[in-house]
């Protein structure tokens, strides 16, 4: 019975003992990968940036011109526009990137569509001016104007249902939830402001589409945020005066991003340019806005 004893003790000591499998970790969110073929557009000076027009990317993205992120510079450093390459681009929750960018030839030809633009990340001050009037097609299914919100500072950004990558229409409205938050949280806060999503792609955007997409950002709390599809001729007026540069390509959309605020008048208080910009920021602007102060002072 001892032999016994210390035979079922050392089994114990030994299973105490065996290495544990390493428990998955679920909050981590997962980096997706695709391989991609296309050809250079566009390389933005600092190198940090190329606009290339992509094949269809299957499960993931349409055939589109696209400005990725380039994390290391050298990779760029023996292509050049017109340069058909192969590359990998990394997804993850919340930014992507390329990698492994390979010349496999140059297109003859000029491929430069002369559209697409590199925004110098910024917060500038707006003119002053009142920003033109226009009828949106809100979540609801009701019609709106712009002008319907004078009294309340407005904040509005540009986006489209179907945009892909996470760092451009989704950082967009992510931000935007959190400014919200800010505001909301705030003591004393004003009530007359207004967050406005409005869609450039009111073919597809339709009132369902859009309230669906909009719970994922307002988790049912739709308090001063209201997503809507603007008219054609709204977005003919709308795009030359804060230089939103949107152009189909097939079934995709290439575009810059823009987000502005106006003031309680409808004037033109300040724009916020490229994806670099803090919800803090926002919040701030719309804070001076929803008051009545006269200038924005850029950070």
């Amino acid at each position: 019975m001892k032999h016994l004893y210390w035979f079922c003790a050392l089994l114990l000591l030994m299973a105490g003992c065996k290495p544990k499998s390493a428990a998955p970790d679920i909050g981590a969110p997962a980096i997706k990968s695709y391989a991609v073929r296309g050809i250079v557009e566009q390389i933005a000076p600092d190198r940090r940036k190329v606009a290339i027009h992509h094949e269809t990317i299957p499960g993931y993205m349409p055939e589109m011109t696209m400005a990725f992120t380039v994390k290391d510079t050298n990779e760029l450093k023996n292509i050049s526009p017109a340069d058909e390459v192969a590359f990998l681009l990394f997804v993850g929750e919340n930014d992507h990137w390329i990698e492994n960018i390979r010349c496999l030839g140059h297109h003859v030809g000029n491929v430069t569509n002369g559209m697409f633009a590199f925004d110098t990340p910024r917060v500038a001050s707006g003119s002053g001016e009142t920003f033109p009037d226009g009828e949106l097609l809100t979540e609801t299914g009701s019609r709106m104007r712009l002008s319907d919100f004078r009294g309340r500072a407005v904040a509005i950004t540009f986006f489209y249902t179907r945009c892909p990558l996470p760092d451009y229409c989704p950082r967009m409205n992510k931000n935007l939830a959190a400014a919200r938050d800010l505001i909301l949280a705030a003591p004393q806060a004003p009530t007359n402001w207004q967050f406005l999503s409005i869609s450039f792609d009111p073919q597809f955007d339709q009132p369902g589409i859009l309230s669906s997409y909009a719970d994922a950002y307002r988790q049912s709390d739709s308090r001063h945020w209201l997503f809507a599809a603007a008219s054609a001729s709204t977005l003919a007026d709308w795009t030359p005066r804060v230089n939103l540069i949107i152009f189909h390509e097939g079934a995709g959309i290439s575009h810059n991003l823009r987000t502005l605020v106006l003031d309680t008048q409808g004037r033109f208080y300040c724009q916020f340019e490229g994806n670099q910009w803090t919800p803090q920021q926002l919040a701030d602007a719309m804070l001076g806005a929803a008051h009545g102060s006269s200038r924005f002072a850029p950070p």
